[in-house]
């Protein structure tokens, strides 16, 4: 099982890194299908793994200057109200019905990067500054200088990616991404950046709403597993700092239609 968890930990872990996204997706199937562990702790086990990992692929992308620290925070907690509304959602929905609505919503997510991406192809490279909106406030001191419609766009846009990420019970990378360049006009290598921070975020929330149920998750496993992990969240980082945007996009499109199919062929079946 360490042996097994060591490529498993790595490439979910470059995911991470690299796309800011994809992590929590992979890291319960993984849990569950090679790994051998029960769904409920799989989903535990798998917020300790992404939040620590996101933590650590951070440190790369915030000194390269990708991480709207502020504007993460702000995402991030103005979500954990959905996340939990989400969450209690959640318990009256079938399994397979839930990962058919969540491959769905993957591919719908899907397009619009890649329509993101096509228009993106059409954009001068140096016009990338002029249209990053992310180091403009939403909000400053005076409040008559508030962008009342933008921060208004912020708050719906955190609880709906809150609650989508409640709802389906990963770490919301797959929506932050998107909801980051689509949203609110980052530019993907800061939305990566950003996202690792609401993903940490995100993450302590969930866990600390499962404190106390009684698991016993295996440690000697999850350890092993986050510290691969970690060790390809700083390598994805540096891809992340290697690679043009549109490239991110375009890979992070295909992250989310292969994982898209895949829950689709498991659940839609069972359906049926």
């Amino acid at each position: 099982m360490l042996a097994l968890a060591l490529p498993v930990g790595l490439l979910i872990g470059l995911s991470l890194g690299a796309l800011g996204g994809g992590g929590s997706i992979l890291t319960v199937p993984a849990l569950v299908y090679l790994l051998g562990q029960d769904t409920r702790s799989a989903t535990t086990g798998s917020l300790l793994i992404v939040g620590v990992t996101a933590l650590a692929g951070l440190a790369a992308h915030a000194r390269q200057g990708r991480v709207r620290v502020a504007q993460g925070l702000v995402f991030g907690v103005l979500g954990v109200a959905g996340s939990w509304a989400g969450s209690r959602l959640s318990t009256g929905i079938p399994p397979n019905l839930l990962l058919t609505a969540f491959s769905a919503l993957m591919l719908v997510v899907a397009m619009g990067m890649y329509a993101r991406s096509r228009t993106a192809r059409h954009t001068p490279a140096n016009a990338s500054d002029a249209t990053d909106l992310s180091r403009q406030p939403v909000l400053t001191l005076a409040p008559w200088t508030c962008d009342c419609p933008r921060a208004a766009r912020v708050l719906l846009t955190a609880t709906a990616v809150g609650l989508l990420t409640g709802f389906f019970g990963v770490g919301g990378g797959f929506a932050v991404v998107p909801a980051l360049v689509i949203s609110l006009g980052f530019a993907m290598p800061v939305a990566v950046g950003t996202s690792l921070l609401v993903i940490a975020v995100n993450s302590a929330s969930a866990l600390l709403a499962r404190a106390g149920q009684g698991m016993h998750p295996d440690w000697l496993l999850l350890g092993t597993f986050t510290l691969v992990a970690i060790v390809g969240s700083v390598l994805g980082g540096r891809v992340a700092s290697r690679v043009p945007p549109r490239t991110l996009s375009r890979a992070f499109t295909v992250l989310l239609v292969l994982v898209a199919l895949y829950t689709a062929a498991r659940s839609v079946p069972q359906l049926l």
